[in-house]
């Protein structure tokens, strides 16, 4: 059973707040992972770690100047769908919430566990991701 919307509507709007599309349906992660360049697919989740750590630690990530070309979101807990076919498409990664996968041209190149969340605050988090972004993704400019 899905977790109540008037129940994760904050939670969801935190990264809607950061620039981060909602991809809701199976439909909705093709279509946005199908897209050339690269992705960060954030898996969302109402346990603590997404909350104090995962969330705020995207939200500083999507500051710098190297970041993703999209980025886009699943709620574990509520779109199920969507969520069981991110899963299938990371096959070979244990699936964890909250979960950060950065794509390049529809192949995950970087995955954040939870475990990783956990073990880290926002701004480590925001560190780690940071170096995957100039690792991964072309410059681009962040806007005012």
């Amino acid at each position: 059973m899905p977790y109540s919307e008037m129940l994760i509507a904050p939670m969801r709007q935190e990264l809607v707040r950061f620039g981060v599309e909602e991809t809701r349906t199976p439909e909705d992660v093709d279509r946005v992972l199908a897209q050339p360049g690269t992705v960060l697919m954030i898996t969302n989740s109402v346990c603590g770690c997404a909350a104090g750590k995962a969330r705020p630690g995207i939200g500083m990530a999507l500051q710098n100047a190297v970041r993703p070309d999209r980025t886009a979101t699943v709620f574990a807990g509520a779109d199920e769908a969507a969520v069981a076919h991110l899963r299938s498409i990371l096959k070979d990664v244990p699936p964890s919430s909250p979960q950060i996968a950065l794509f390049k041209d529809g192949k995950p190149v970087f995955i954040v566990h939870r475990r990783d969340v956990e073990m880290r605050d926002p701004f480590q988090i925001a560190n780690l991701l940071a170096e995957a972004f100039k690792q991964h993704c072309a410059t681009q400019t962040v806007s005012a």
